[in-house]
């Protein structure tokens, strides 16, 4: 298990930063006045995303490998960070939703139907916590497995022939 602290520490910290990074969204306005916009500029997340899968690699590949690290150790770190981050996604939807935006559920809801994007029925059934639950955890596993697959091919260390 000792072997394998980078890994819990990076996955905790990502969860920490994503749930700052909504704060941040809210705090703004894109879960209320600005939420014609929230699709588009949520998407830059992958910026602190990636970074965090990068340090938390590099660190791994110096501290844990000496410096010298395959692509396969690069791949398990980064799917046990991803693992971690799947784990925690649920605590962290509920913390969100129910005491940083409550109201984002009910917001985005109007904004779908209001733009014709789904009937109220449809909004409803995908705008809620136990859709939201499901759908960061297979976010998690999904972008997380291909974060870790490249980063951890940029950063293995090649062997010279």
């Amino acid at each position: 298990m000792k072997t394998r602290l980078t890994e819990i520490r990076w996955g905790v910290i990502f969860s920490l930063v994503t749930l700052l990074w909504l704060w941040l969204e809210q705090l703004v306005g894109l879960h209320g006045p600005y939420i014609a916009h929230h699709a588009t500029y949520t998407n830059l997340f992958a910026i602190p995303a990636i970074t965090i899968y990068v340090l938390a690699l590099r660190q791994k590949k110096w501290r844990d490998y000496n410096g010298v690290m395959s692509w396969k150790q690069g791949i398990i770190a980064g799917l046990l960070i991803t693992l971690v981050v799947a784990l925690i996604s649920p605590a962290s939807q509920w913390l969100f939703h129910s005491m940083i935006s409550p109201q984002y559920f009910s917001n985005v809801r109007a904004y779908a139907v209001a733009q014709n994007m789904m009937s109220s029925e449809e909004a409803a059934a995908y705008f809620n916590l136990p859709s939201y639950i499901k759908q960061s955890v297979l976010g998690a596993f999904v972008m997380g497995t291909v974060t870790s697959v490249i980063v951890a091919f940029f950063l293995r260390t090649r062997t010279r022939p």
